[in-house]
């Protein structure tokens, strides 16, 4: 995969205004961004950043649940170089919970549908400026844990279709990025029960480091390692492996 380096490119973070988004926002400014559009449900959730950063970020209404948004979104973001799918929902449940149905139903349409919606409204723009899609998975999408099965059968679905993303766009000049954290401090992580999750940081700076590497996986904070290292073999032998050949 190519290397891209952060300095001078524009980029958009979807569910930029907490969480692992903001602190994506505020690693690739600190790295020498030029632009961040900043993708979110509301726009007055983002006044924060616009103050900490001024002309560097420009807020945009978005939903990745609406694909007449994405659509929109993109005729905004012409210029745009690296596009981080952050947006996510998560419920708990588990496969017998009376809500898992429904839980499931809009976890696929953010979490799947919502990756979807978006490579397609972007895709043109990032061969065009043969830039990067970043894509923010789990470990979850590797391992299903039974409190929280509704969305760790989404991310298996997104991680999915993030390496199809990833065949159809390699060969055009875009890089694709699938991150897979484990627990992370953030209201989503406190929500799945974990309360000592790792930084936020840890994800964003990683995300820096995994584009300037052009590797394709991410596993930024402790207990995803303990996914890669056991993962390894079977990403280099499997999903990385060229079938059609």
């Amino acid at each position: 995969m190519e290397s891209i380096s952060i300095e001078n490119k524009v980029a958009l973070v979807t569910g930029a205004n907490r969480g692992i988004g903001k602190a994506i926002v505020e690693s690739f400014i600190n790295h020498g961004a030029k632009k961040v559009y900043l993708a979110v449900r509301n726009p007055e959730s983002t006044k924060a950043l616009e103050e900490q950063f001024g002309d560097k970020v420009v807020t945009t209404q978005a939903d990745v649940s609406d694909a007449d948004s994405i659509k929109r979104l993109a005729e905004q973001a012409q210029d745009v170089d690296i596009v981080v799918n952050n947006a996510g929902v998560l419920f708990q449940s588990s496969p017998f919970g009376e809500d898992a149905e429904a839980a499931l139903t809009k976890e696929l349409d953010v979490n799947v549908f919502g990756l979807l919606r978006v490579a397609n409204a972007f895709a043109d723009i990032l061969v065009k400026n043969q830039g990067a899609l970043v894509q923010l998975n789990s470990v979850a999408s590797i391992k299903n844990f039974a409190d929280l099965s509704t969305y760790s059968a989404s991310k298996a679905a997104s991680y999915s279709l993030t390496q199809g993303i990833r065949w159809e766009l390699k060969d055009k000049g875009v890089a694709m990025l699938s991150v897979h954290p484990g627990p992370i401090a953030t209201d989503m992580g406190t929500e799945a029960g974990f309360d000592d999750g790792a930084s936020t940081t840890t994800v964003s700076e990683g995300i820096v480091e995994a584009l300037a590497a052009g590797d394709f996986h991410l596993f930024p904070d402790e207990m995803a390692k303990q996914f890669e290292t056991a993962y390894q073999s079977f990403s280099d032998n499997i999903v990385m492996a060229d079938f059609s050949e």
